[in-house]
């Protein structure tokens, strides 16, 4: 249904479904990133339809790894660090070619080559992946700079270091509906004090309080991913900035900023004990 104005409405429908297929539905549904069985229903139908997507990505995997974990590392990049015989970044990958994302730009810094030549351009996964070369530290908001008035479209980024698997398709509809600018995928742990801790208002996200100790405002942490809208480009400082500083501040003043809650898996490796864990439980991309 559309109105006068041209505003998109929802209607209310009656479905005849068969029992098992209503129960792979109902499978869906988690109550966080899936909330009900209708919204099940209408997530699967934009998938079936190939709408809410996303097409392009970067990937930030500039940085150093710390001391902390720099006996794992060796000679490696952080990203190419290998968790169950394979580098996290062929997970990340992974995850965009899973939701349909081929169009993929990594920005490279510290000892990039042996990334740029492990993936090349991408040919072999089926990817069309680009690279940006970090002449100096750049941070996170620095490589997007370089991207201003090439990238068009909503466009995705994420940690290169890290595993996750979210449902991106999903995390769009959601950043459409907010109408959001930026919008933040959060997932929850059980020690919010090591982290940036979201400090929420609704969907919102008002602030984020920087490793807070035993007074955690919440147990929701910024996961490394992040779907932007091109106009963002524009007020990112030229050299070296931080996304976190920079941009992500004043778009929460002017309420613009939002966090997706996701409930899928999520790994970072700052620590051979963390790294462990990883190595245990990470399920990989299915």
């Amino acid at each position: 249904m559309i109105t006068e104005a041209g505003k998109k409405m929802k209607q209310r429908v009656t479905l005849t479904i068969e029992e098992q297929t209503l129960q792979k539905v109902d499978r869906t549904v988690n109550k966080t990133d899936i909330k009900n069985r209708s919204h099940a229903v209408e997530v699967l139908l934009n998938k079936a339809f190939g709408e809410n997507k996303l097409s392009t990505a970067v990937i930030l995997a500039g940085g150093k790894h710390s001391s902390k974990i720099r006996e794992k590392a060796r000679h490696l990049p952080k990203p190419m660090i290998r968790v169950n015989n394979k580098p996290i970044l062929e997970y990340n990958l992974e995850l965009l070619k899973r939701e349909g994302i081929k169009n993929i730009v990594i920005s490279l810094g510290y000892k990039g080559d042996m990334i740029k030549e492990y993936f090349g351009d991408g040919n072999q996964q089926g990817l069309n992946i680009s690279y940006i070369k970090e002449q100096t530290p750049l941070g996170t908001g620095g490589p997007l700079k370089k991207l201003a008035g090439k990238i068009k479209n909503t466009f995705l980024v994420l940690n290169a270091d890290e595993l996750k698997d979210i449902d991106l398709e999903d995390m769009y509809l959601f950043h459409k509906k907010n109408k959001s600018t930026a919008t933040i995928a959060l997932t929850t742990t059980q020690k919010p004090d090591e982290y940036g801790v979201a400090v929420m208002n609704g969907n919102k996200i008002m602030t984020f309080i920087e490793k807070p100790g035993h007074n955690a405002p919440s147990n929701l942490i910024n996961a490394g991913l992040y779907i932007i809208e091109p106009e963002v480009l524009k007020d990112i400082p030229e050299g070296f900035s931080l996304l976190e500083n920079d941009i992500f501040p004043r778009l929460a003043d002017n309420e613009k900023l939002f966090g997706y809650v996701f409930s899928g898996q999520w790994f970072d490796i700052r620590t051979p004990h963390k790294f462990t864990q990883a190595e245990q439980h990470w399920e990989g991309i299915k």
